[in-house]
């Protein structure tokens, strides 16, 4: 019998500069003591084996933060690391996310060689106004060039853009990803943009210093995005992500299927497995949810202290199990695989839910339920936080 598949996550929480829509555990720092830095990831990779043991890896994802900025051999470092402890898949898919700008483009060559096969890049906005209102340090010709480096060392490469931005209509961003496409390989990523609260944009657009298309117009953009891009062969299989066939990103299908994962470094979660067998009895389906502190330098100084800087680790069972495997997998074009979902949680999603509650849901044309699947449909995740609410209120 092979051993279970496992992702590891790897946060870098560095960045050049805070972006005004960004709310997460990324930081400024004037610098870096990079061999400690190093010397620490290494470490609490080692707790994560023991946490998680005898698990194969398929998956790393280098996260942040910016990423990019980690000196190549620290990438390297981890990614052998990673090797010695696990077993591993032999196409394992690593990958890294990167800012375009000249100076990170210029280390790709060194990123492949550490061992990275899989880069996902910031773009974010095509032209220079949405680039400077979003506050990404790149122009589009960094971007552009970084795309074409990208495609010279990595064979897999993707790369977000932001939508919905103030004054961006349907016709407007129609163009905008008609460029993109024309860029793009077999993986590309679309986010509305959202105010998060905590960030500048939250204060900004609470005073009114800018505002975002309204609902309808929202609306529109999202259905043609849908429609084009499954039309140029890269259907969505998540909400925000497209790929041609085979070519989704399949670290992300390990969160999004709620299979497990360890996360090492400021602020990175885990969801594994926990053996069933407990005191001697055979317990349910449970696992462990863990979560590293968030603050770079109190993560630090505890890694150096104790090994790992775990600031939170409890186990996840029963219902709540169940809720946390549906807001993942309803995520999903493809939906909830029901066998996958009963050997995570140890109840079939459509029985664990009953008729009461997907019936009407199904009539209004928001759900599907299938012999082998139950999946949201397009309608239903357009509006997936509504639809959650009334599964699992």
């Amino acid at each position: 019998m092979s051993a279970p598949p496992l992702g590891v996550y790897v946060h870098w929480p560095f960045c050049k500069s805070k972006c005004p829509y960004c709310d997460f555990n990324s930081h400024v720092r004037d610098g870096v003591e990079q061999a400690r830095w190093r010397d620490a990831l290494l470490r609490e990779l080692e707790h994560a084996a023991r946490e998680a043991p005898g698990r194969r890896v398929e998956t790393v994802f280098f996260g942040g933060g910016t990423p990019s900025l980690m000196p190549p051999d620290t990438v390297a470092a981890v990614i052998a690391r990673i090797r010695e402890l696990w077993d591993h898949a032999p196409e394992i898919e690593i990958t890294l996310e990167a800012n375009p700008t000249s100076v990170e483009a210029g280390r790709f060559a060194a990123l492949a060689e550490a061992g990275v096969n899989r880069v996902s890049l910031g773009v974010q906005a095509l032209d220079a106004q949405s680039l400077k209102f979003l506050g990404r340090e790149h122009s589009t010709d960094e971007a552009l060039a970084a795309l074409a480096t990208a495609r010279r060392h990595f064979a897999r490469y993707s790369f977000d853009l932001i939508y919905a931005r103030p004054g961006q209509t349907p016709e407007a961003w129609a163009e905008e990803l008609e460029r993109a496409l024309a860029l793009a390989g077999e993986h590309l990523s679309l986010y509305q943009l959202t105010i998060e609260r905590g960030t500048r944009f939250f204060t900004d657009h609470a005073r009114g210093a800018f505002t975002l298309p309204d609902e309808e117009a929202a609306a529109s953009m999202f259905e043609a995005t849908q429609a084009r891009l499954a039309a140029a062969g890269l259907p969505a299989y998540e909400i925000s992500n497209h790929a041609r066939p085979g070519a989704a990103c399949r670290h992300k299908l390990i969160y999004w299927r709620y299979q497990d994962y360890v996360g090492i470094g400021p602020g990175a979660h885990g969801r594994f497995a926990l053996d069933s067998m407990k005191g001697g009895e055979t317990q349910g389906p449970r696992k462990r949810a863990t979560r590293r502190a968030s603050g770079p330098e109190a993560w630090l100084e505890a890694v150096e202290r104790v090994g790992h800087g775990t600031a939170e680790s409890t186990t996840v069972a029963g219902q709540d199990l169940v809720e946390e495997a549906l807001m993942m997998g309803l995520r999903l074009a493809d939906g909830i695989d029901r066998a996958l979902f009963a050997s995570v949680t140890g109840v079939d999603p459509v029985e664990a839910l009953g008729e009461a509650k997907l019936a009407p849901l199904v009539a209004a044309g928001f759900l599907e339920v299938g012999p082998d699947r139950l999946g949201a449909t397009e309608a239903g995740r357009q509006r997936l936080n509504a639809l959650l609410e009334r599964l699992i209120a």
